[in-house]
């Protein structure tokens, strides 16, 4: 008995080393917790994206239901739909200047966003905002999985009428939200997304292109057939705004806000996709441009179809198109259903689209940065889609559940932490980072800070949360909340991201950090193949374990 201990653990380590992913030679522990291949900068051969792989890209991910359906809460809530539009316009404008300016750091540095945190927050500090960015991904990852299994649904019940889920013995509680052919549709899209799970990010570009080809094509086929089977384009654009005054201008608010909380989550980690760009302006006027038009335009096929419905069914409009598509299945012949079948695939691949560009790929990067020993960006985009079968989505979207308000309101948070990175990199640091002591582990290296965490960033961090706190309160459902919170609250993601910013910059004046710049200083075109290790002229530090930073010639810390 007593050989078998030393036998079962040199198994279980040979087991744990079978299943680490592949690492540079030479790292320290600590180091094999701060890097693999997929967190280290993008080496020249593996810089993909030109300017208009950026550009399907977006055109890409605007196409898909939510984008679709972003002006209905806004023209219920009482305004016209020219005045919604313009809102949509307006806010996704801004968040583009929010994505340009993170991405921006990405795409100089080759570097992605769990990496890209570690100057601000601290290399072990970073991971509570990468934690934070992998379970919303991988919450949404089944949320829209779910709603990629409506596409699939239809797409059966335009081939099979008999796929009925009014007819098909459910075995599933009613209040479960879902039904046994609804399910089945769900497992079905589910299954088929994996295997773009497993293509590298570089390379999945092409997804992209051909989804900007086909989507775009098919909602405008959809918005051609809406208007000529109802004969015009319905009472939407001809309905006035229903408020005025005050009332008008902070529902204008909300509604370019709502805009800008839309992207909150890809703010955050556009540069994950940045890092592959070619050159760094690649990834500047593609997205600048394209993030708003695509989006707006996508949108106004959404107002368009939505009031024609109201003149081919009658009463009011439906705003999601996937019921829509579900009402022309019934009320036509194979013909009919042939184009429902063409427009919902064209759904079912832009939720595809979606889900990985948002949410796989960015919880795969996040999850790498969690366990990079043994995990990396395919082993995390099968773990999150892993989760989002596994949390039943379908429980949390229930009309008598407010999961997706909580969910929609939680992800304005993540303006504090965009907040700290943009006031790091272009208000404290001025553009300058040292690569290579982003995967540091040692407490002499410059994004070490205190025990690995910045408390400058937290405690800015903390800042931007506490003056959405209350507001957000009432956004799911508490009374009593004061209306001057409310309106802190309806320009949500600006309060948060100024004051996190504001605060950081100031907390870094009177408590400076290491490594930073006095004049602007981007680096990172010097930036080949990295190496990580440690070797002996790494170390400079004096007796106490500490490095000495300087100023040399060019103005810079080192």
């Amino acid at each position: 008995m007593a050989d078998e201990k030393p036998t079962t653990k040199a198994r279980l380590r040979k087991f744990a080393d079978k299943l680490a992913v592949d690492a540079e030679p030479g790292l320290t522990a600590a180091q094999l917790m701060l890097t693999n291949h997929d967190l280290k900068p993008v080496e020249p051969a593996r810089r993909q994206w030109g300017p208009w792989n950026f550009v399907g890209f977006w055109v890409a991910d605007s196409f898909n239901i939510n984008t679709w359906m972003i002006s209905s809460s806004m023209i219920v809530n009482g305004l016209s739909w020219w005045q919604s539009w313009l809102c949509v316009w307006i806010g996704y404008a801004i968040a583009a200047c929010f994505i340009c300016a993170t991405g921006r750091i990405g795409a100089m540095y080759h570097i992605g966003f769990p990496v890209v945190s570690r100057s601000s927050f601290g290399i072990w500090g970073s991971l509570w905002p990468v934690f934070n960015r992998a379970a919303m991904a991988c919450v949404w990852y089944g949320v829209q999985a779910y709603i990629g299994g409506h596409c699939v649904y239809i797409m059966i019940r335009s081939i099979w009428l008999s796929w009925d889920r009014d007819t098909i013995p459910n075995t599933f509680d009613r209040s479960s939200g879902t039904s046994t052919a609804d399910f089945a549709s769900f497992f079905i899209f589910w299954f088929c997304s994996l295997p773009a799970i497993w293509f590298p990010v570089h390379k999945i570009r092409h997804l992209f292109t051909v989804k900007a080809y086909f989507v775009p094509t098919a909602g405008v086929a959809f918005l051609i057939w809406a208007v000529v089977r109802a004969g015009g384009v319905g009472p939407i654009v001809r309905q006035p705004a229903k408020i005025h005054g005050s009332e008008l201008a902070w529902e204008f608010v909300k509604g370019i806000m709502s805009s800008i909380a839309n992207f909150a989550t890809l703010i955050v980690n556009d540069p994950d996709f940045s890092r592959f760009a070619i050159k760094p302006k690649d990834a500047f006027w593609s997205q600048l441009i394209t993030i708003p038009v695509g989006f707006a335009v996508t949108s106004f096929i959404g107002i368009i179809v939505s009031s024609s419905s109201s003149i081919i069914y009658g009463g009011d409009p439906i705003w999601d198109p996937l019921d829509l598509l579900e009402r022309f299945i019934d009320d036509g012949g194979s013909g009919q259903r042939f184009g429902v079948f063409v427009i919902a695939a064209a759904f079912s691949l832009a939720q595809l689209g979606t889900n990985i560009a948002a949410n796989s790929v960015s919880a795969g990067t996040d999850m790498t940065a969690l366990l990079p020993r043994y995990i990396n960006i395919r082993r995390g985009g099968y773990i999150c889609a892993a989760i989002g079968l596994a949390m039943c989505p379908y429980n949390l979207l229930t009309s008598n559940n407010k999961f997706t308000t909580y969910l929609s309101a939680y992800s304005v948070f993540l303006s504090s932490i965009a907040g700290v990175m943009c006031s790091d990199y272009y208000l404290v640091r001025r553009g300058y980072l040292e690569v290579k002591e982003l995967y540091d582990g040692r407490k002499s290296g410059p994004y070490y800070f205190t025990l690995g965490f910045n408390w400058r960033a937290y405690a800015a961090y903390i800042g931007g949360i506490i003056i959405n706190v209350v507001g957000f309160a009432d956004a799911v459902g508490t009374k009593g909340v004061p209306i001057g919170a409310v309106y802190v609250y309806n320009v949500n993601f600006f309060g948060g991201f100024i004051v996190s910013s504001l605060m950081y910059w100031g907390l870094s004046r009177l408590f400076p950090v290491p490594a930073v710049s006095d004049t602007w200083m981007e680096v990172g075109d010097e930036i080949e193949d990295l190496r990580v290790a440690y070797n002996a002229s790494d170390s400079q530090e004096d007796e106490n374990g500490q490095r000495d930073y300087k100023l040399d010639d060019d103005r810079k810390m080192v």
